[in-house]
């Protein structure tokens, strides 16, 4: 039995997308974003009062990392993985890690941009600085994606997936059109089945309530 737990337009999209990709049956638990997640039944499956925690086979995993890693091993058939002494292992770890960078980023702006609710609480320039740091992120991902269809050279990975839907996060907050090459991976990435399975339906509250947060705007 695999259950997931999961909070829609946050980190557990990750797993959520990777669970879909490698074909897995699962269940699924959707929990509002708010002091539920700090409740004794969940700090027991994942003591960060965070998601996603995953259920497998009667342990519980948390950290979307670790939780790639393990589930890549776990099912290796689909080829999402790359094994130890593959010669990708080590740009498919550097990636699927970097993801974090990304989303840290992305908790910052977040946090500025809709957690707050009073303005004299938000910073114009954190805003900025942040969304800064986000292109940043992009160059690195341009300059890796010239020429590549996918992040590996071979092929679609749990390592597409974890920046994915870090990306799917950080298009809120820093605009993907000066990048085409990013610009046309994410397209063909989020049009997998995947990946559209993984999104939020209308039953869900969003997170993301607008489609771009402006870096100077206090709302």
């Amino acid at each position: 039995m695999i259950r997931l737990h999961h909070v829609p337009q946050s980190r557990s999209m990750r797993t959520l997308w990777l669970l879909n990709e490698l074909g897995v049956a699962y269940e699924l638990q959707v929990w509002p974003f708010d002091k539920s997640l700090r409740s004794a039944d969940y700090l027991a499956k994942n003591p960060a009062g965070r998601v996603p925690a995953l259920e497998i086979d009667g342990e519980c995993w948390w950290e979307t990392g670790a939780i790639t890693e393990l589930l890549c091993e776990r099912f290796p058939e689909p080829g999402l993985g790359r094994p130890p002494r593959h010669p990708e292992r080590a740009q498919w770890l550097i990636w699927v890690h970097f993801s974090e960078t990304i989303s840290q980023h992305c908790a910052i702006l977040t946090q500025q941009h809709i957690m707050l609710y009073e303005d004299s609480m938000r910073s114009p320039v954190l805003m900025k600085l942040e969304a800064k740091r986000l292109a940043k992120c992009y160059e690195a991902l341009e300059r890796r994606l010239e020429g590549r269809d996918y992040l590996l050279d071979g092929g679609f990975s749990a390592a597409d997936v974890s920046v994915g839907q870090a990306i799917y996060m950080a298009r809120h907050f820093a605009r993907l059109d000066p990048f085409p090459a990013l610009s046309a991976w994410y397209a063909r990435i989020t049009e997998r089945p995947g990946f559209l399975l993984s999104r939020p339906t209308e039953a869900h509250t969003r997170l993301y309530t607008r489609d771009f947060y402006e870096p100077w705007e206090v709302a």
